[in-house]
């Protein structure tokens, strides 16, 4: 088998050795030559690689002794990759050993940038890197598609809890949220705002102009409250904000007031200058309460109204006792 010329060997049998009867390599093939850190020709083969099985081969003769049977190999030098080869002798003192990677092909082709080219035409080991390849490419394509539909499902969700003209919550987000904090007890405090005028800005400047007016007021209502605390439009101009753990009356009283003044401020529009105002409705939940969202909502509106009722641009609590709730000047 030695006496076959050097090209066949190589296209044949690319991971071959050809041992001199000293046990020094008079020839290797080239997928050989990428894998070893030193040259190989001339270099003694039991140097180069490691026969840990079988046991105790040492010398050239100990591995004339192994001829025909599977050996397990691996380089000695630089990435110690797992070989499989089989030894067959020349007749003359020499032999010829053919390796393989076995199942570590994989990472043999990733260590060393391996390609079809290094291994024999029929090499069963091509067809598994090309299933493998393709393997690859299915579960890098599923993954792309899955973040694809992650990132769609969580945009979708954002898009039906978001206004799409103001960027705030919307009556979903805010029913779900009453719903959480309903069912977890927890202390919060609703306000109910509703603009004033506003109709009249739509009728005389055109709905460009409210949409604007809508914009300006959801800014101001994100600017003047926490991160914590939910800002939605639940209707044409009307508004919720939920604030979570808030409960003194004290600080609700000064942010009903700053956003009254805020909101008053007149919002220019091509030229000319849209003026309105807010009246607003707060509803207090403290700790264990037991009131559904539907009661709170509603009681909310109740304090809106009797806001509107006094003269419009104040903020009312909602009060229990009373007939109709108080208003008190902003």
């Amino acid at each position: 088998m030695s006496t076959l010329p050097t090209e066949m060997l190589h296209v044949f049998c690319p991971m071959h050795v050809v041992l001199d009867p000293t046990g020094h390599m008079i020839q290797a093939g080239p997928t050989l030559h990428k894998i070893s850190p030193i040259p190989l020709e001339g270099a003694r083969f039991l140097e180069a690689f490691e026969v840990y099985r079988p046991r105790a081969i040492t010398t050239m003769e100990q591995l004339l002794q192994v001829d025909g049977r599977k050996l397990h190999l691996r380089v000695r030098k630089g990435i110690r990759t797992p070989l499989k080869g089989v030894l067959m002798a020349d007749g003359n003192g020499g032999a010829v050993i053919n390796m393989s990677f076995g199942i570590a092909v994989v990472d043999a082709v990733r260590d060393y940038q391996l390609t079809s080219t290094d291994f024999a035409a029929t090499d069963l080991a091509i067809e598994m890197l090309y299933l493998v390849e393709a393997k690859s490419a299915a579960m890098d394509a599923s993954r792309s598609l899955n973040t694809r539909l992650q990132g769609a499902k969580i945009e979708a969700e954002e898009r039906a809890f978001t206004d799409a003209l103001t960027g705030l919550g919307n009556r979903r987000a805010m029913e779900t949220a009453l719903n959480r904090l309903q069912h977890s007890r927890e202390a919060f405090t609703l306000i109910h705002i509703d603009l004033d005028l506003f109709k009249q800005v739509n009728d005389t400047m055109g709905h460009a102009a409210g949409d604007a007016v809508l914009k300006q007021v959801s800014q101001t209502m994100l600017h003047e409250t926490r991160q914590d605390d939910l800002v939605a439009r639940v209707g044409g101009d009307e508004f919720v904000i939920i604030c979570h753990a808030l409960t003194r009356k004290s600080r609700l009283a000064d942010l009903s007031a700053r956003l009254i003044e805020r909101i008053e401020e007149p919002v220019p529009f091509e030229g000319r200058e849209c003026n309105i105002s807010a009246s607003i409705g707060i509803c207090v939940s403290e700790e264990g309460d037991s009131r559904s969202p539907e009661d709170i909502l509603d009681q909310a509106d109740i304090a809106l109204y009797a806001s509107k009722r006094a003269g419009r641009a104040r903020y009312t609590f909602f009060d229990p006792d009373a007939q109709y709730p108080e208003a008190e000047a902003s």
